[in-house]
């Protein structure tokens, strides 16, 4: 069963999403901040990562972003599936997190399903050069709609 890290500052989503995951048959781990997610993947010696990560982007202390761009820039962690969860719906703030490296984008608020779905996209999409092909083409498809 995969096991997902959902990180939130917001107790009440943070808890909601949990238990959302839990219903559809994944296991969910939670983070408060994106400094607890970074310390408890860092802190796997094990090699048990989770299977993906569920990331908010307005974060006190470390924002959603950094928190990205950290989980991409350790070798341990660089594979690792994440799709970030969160209110900034602009082209800009959506381009941005296809471009740090993100393998998803859910916009709050969230229909269930389609939460759901994303996650299951992502699981099933492949390794990292499948991930990696996914934003490209979500830049591309962002570029086009802005122009």
């Amino acid at each position: 069963m995969p096991t997902i890290l959902v990180v939130d500052d917001d107790p009440d989503i943070r808890q909601l999403v949990a238990e959302l995951l839990r219903l559809s048959s994944y296991e969910a781990a939670t983070a408060a901040s994106g400094v607890e997610a970074i310390e408890r993947l860092a802190g796997r010696s094990d090699g048990e990562l989770p299977s993906l990560v569920l990331l908010d982007v307005q974060m006190p202390e470390l924002d959603g972003w950094e928190t990205l761009r950290t989980i991409r820039s350790r070798p341990e962690l660089q594979d690792l599936p994440v799709i970030l969860c969160t209110v900034k719906s602009s082209a800009t703030d959506t381009a941005l997190g296809w471009t740090l490296g993100c393998d998803g984008y859910v916009v709050k608020p969230f229909a269930i399903a389609d939460l759901i779905a994303e996650v299951e996209v992502v699981l099933n999409a492949g390794g990292p050069q499948q991930r990696a092909a996914r934003r490209a083409e979500a830049l591309r498809a962002i570029r086009e709609s802005t122009t």
